[in-house]
């Protein structure tokens, strides 16, 4: 990568692979002393064009009210700066659309729960510090109610997958503890428990669409129990090495959040909130139908 990059630090190199710009043979690397074979293909992805501040479109956001925001996230956005001093995150373009619809003006919107950058759909901000502590405990408590749409490879069947996630399963990525590699003594420290429950909704041409519901939500949490469990998901390019399968192309992978539900701070009425989901994941729904 430095030979390909001039002027590239050991640094620079490293942060594009663990960051998810460096694919080899097609496939995200994040193991930045993977040696390579000689026919090789390795490609770094730059870093794509800056969108202008304030374009969420004026439907995305879902609720507003003094305490909380709820938005429709779009794919390709990151929730929160990934490196200091990157803008346009999903919380830069909530805080411009509040500010361009009229609302107040929020210089800092607190940060209860994550998207992927390429998983669509509802998330929560709050706007005062009462809030956000209120429903910190509410996502401890996993009394939110969080349910995705996801299309995934193969016939997958009704499964709660219970599992403790690391950061490294033993290959530099995060992964289930044991799952990998034998389970060796205690578990890491940084283990987490991770529960979703999955449910089938629709069989496809070689895929099916299924309904997740989280009670925890550890980082890649559905991309990977889908995957350990051999399903994952349709356009997946991380934890998709072990399987076999053919598979299905997708511009991103295909997860959604569907439902999102929660006591409101101040009021303690029930909030719930959904949202169908968009055109790139409906198109791939209804080529998988008709194949």
């Amino acid at each position: 990568m430095r030979k390909a990059l001039p002027g590239t630090p050991w640094t620079r190199a490293r942060e594009l692979c663990s960051s998810g710009r460096v694919l080899v043979d097609g496939e995200v690397e994040l193991d930045s002393a993977r040696r390579l074979h000689a026919g090789s293909t390795v490609e770094v992805e730059p870093r794509g064009p800056r969108r202008r501040a304030g374009t969420l479109p004026p439907d995305a956001i879902v609720h507003s009210d003094a305490e909380v925001v709820v938005v429709r996230k779009p794919a390709g956005c990151m929730t929160v700066p990934f490196e200091p001093g990157e803008k346009d995150t999903l919380v830069d373009l909530t805080r411009a659309a509040l500010r361009r619809g009229g609302g107040r003006y929020d210089p800092q919107l607190g940060v209860v729960q994550r998207l992927d950058k390429d998983t669509t759909g509802l998330l929560v901000f709050t706007r005062t510090l009462a809030a956000k502590r209120e429903l910190d405990r509410q996502f401890r408590r996993h009394s939110v109610e969080r349910r995705y749409l996801a299309i995934a490879h193969g016939e997958v069947r009704e499964a709660t997958m219970d599992t403790l996630l690391v950061r490294d399963r033993g290959d530099g990525l995060r992964g289930s503890w044991g799952v990998f590699r034998p389970a060796r003594g205690r578990p890491p420290a940084d283990a987490r428990r991770a529960i979703t429950h999955v449910s089938p909704i629709e069989r496809l041409r070689g895929a099916t669409l299924v309904s997740c519901r989280l009670e925890t939500g550890r980082q890649h949490q559905i991309r990977i129990h889908l995957s350990e469990s051999g399903h994952p998901l349709v356009g997946e390019r991380v934890y998709v090495r072990a399987f076999e399968g053919p598979r299905i192309e997708a511009p991103r992978p295909m997860l959604h959040a569907e439902v999102l539900g929660f006591v409101h701070p101040r009021t303690g009425k029930a909030m719930r909130f959904q949202e169908p989901p968009p055109d790139d994941f409906r198109e791939v729904l209804e080529r998988l139908r008709r194949r």
